[in-house]
C-alpha cells in the first residue's frame, strides 16, 4: 500500500496519507473543506479553513488539536506540510461546516477511509463486525473470546493513560512498545516482521498464548499505574516496564515447563497472500 495516494470525489483529487503506526488514512483537511464549500481554488479553501480553525480554537474544540501537519504533494508538484486528519476527526469537523455536500462526503469517507463509521454511535456493530472478521479468518470461538477480553483490558489501560496526561497516538504507541518488548523480547515492529505482517493488526494474528501474555502485561501495567498514580509519558514508562516484566517472567516459566516458545511467527494471512511472498 502506498503511504500517500490520491483518491477521487466527484472529479476532485483528494490527498491522503497512510499512517503505518496507526494503520489508518489521514486526509487533507483543505481538500475536504474545498468540497464542502464548493471551492475549486486552493487559496480560497485554505482561507476558509484558517478562519474556521481560529473559530474552533476560540470555542475550545478539540478538532483542531487532532489535526496533524503532514507532507503532501500540492498541485504545483512540490511537497508541503498541510493539515490532515483521520476520518473520525473529519466527521466532527464536517459538522461545523453547513454544506449540502456534508452527507455525500461522509458516505465517501466511510467507503474509502473508514469502514466502521457507524460503530462510533453503535458499538455493538463494531463487536459484530470484529466477530465476523475473525470467523472468516478461521478463528475459533475460544480464540475470539480471548481476543475480545484482551481488547477490553487494552481499552481500560488506554483509558487510564488518556485520563492521566498521556497523549494519544505517539505516546500511546511508545508505552505500548515498551510493554510489548518487555514481555516478548521483541518490539511491535519486530513481532510483525516475524509474522510477515505489513498493515495488518498484530493482535489479530496472535496465538492464544500471545494474546494471554499481552493481556497479562497490559493488565499488570494498568494496576501498577493505578497504585502508583503515575501521570504523563515519563512516569508511565515505569509501570509499563514493570507490567511487561511480570508477563515476561510468566512466559519464561511456561516455556521452561513446556519446552515451547510462546512468541510465534504463525499468522492468519490468506493463502493467496502467502503465495506472493
Amino acid at each position: 500500500m502506498d503511504d500517500s495516494k490520491l483518491v477521487i470525489f466527484e472529479g476532485r483529487n483528494m490527498r491522503r496519507h497512510w499512517d503505518k503506526k496507526q494503520e489508518k488514512w489521514y486526509f487533507s483537511v483543505v481538500d475536504i473543506i474545498g468540497v464542502l464549500t464548493n471551492q475549486t481554488e486552493h487559496k480560497k479553501s485554505q482561507s476558509y479553513w484558517t478562519t474556521l480553525k481560529n473559530r474552533l480554537k476560540e470555542e475550545g474544540s478539540e478538532v483542531v488539536t487532532k489535526c496533524d501537519q503532514l507532507k503532501m504533494q500540492a498541485s504545483d508538484g512540490k511537497i508541503y506540510k498541510t493539515d490532515a486528519a483521520d476520518v473520525e476527526t473529519l466527521f466532527r469537523l464536517i459538522q461545523s461546516v453547513p454544506s449540502p455536500k456534508a452527507e455525500p462526503i461522509k458516505l465517501w469517507l466511510a467507503r474509502v477511509g473508514y469502514e466502521r463509521i457507524q460503530e462510533v454511535s453503535d458499538p455493538e456493530k463494531a463487536l459484530n463486525r470484529s466477530r465476523l472478521y475473525w470467523q472468516r479468518m478461521g478463528r475459533s470461538q475460544k480464540w475470539i473470546q480471548q481476543r475480545m477480553m484482551g481488547q477490553e483490558i487494552r481499552n481500560k489501560l488506554t483509558d487510564y493513560w488518556k485520563n492521566n496526561e498521556v497523549k494519544e497516538r505517539d505516546e500511546f504507541a511508545i508505552l505500548t512498545n515498551i510493554i510489548h518488548e518487555e514481555w516478548s523480547d521483541l518490539t511491535v515492529k519486530e513481532h510483525k516482521k516475524l509474522k510477515k505482517l505489513k498493515t495488518e493488526n498484530l493482535r489479530d494474528h496472535m496465538s492464544d498464548a500471545e494474546l494471554v501474555f499481552t493481556a497479562l502485561a497490559e493488565l499488570s501495567t494498568r494496576q501498577i499505574a493505578e497504585v502508583d498514580q503515575t501521570k504523563g509519558l515519563e512516569e508511565n514508562k515505569i509501570p509499563a516496564k514493570k507490567g511487561g516484566r511480570i508477563a515476561k517472567n510468566a512466559r519464561l516459566e511456561l516455556e521452561h515447563k513446556t519446552g515451547r516458545k510462546v512468541v510465534s511467527g504463525l499468522n492468519y494471512l490468506p493463502k493467496e497472500k502467502k503465495k506472493l511472498k
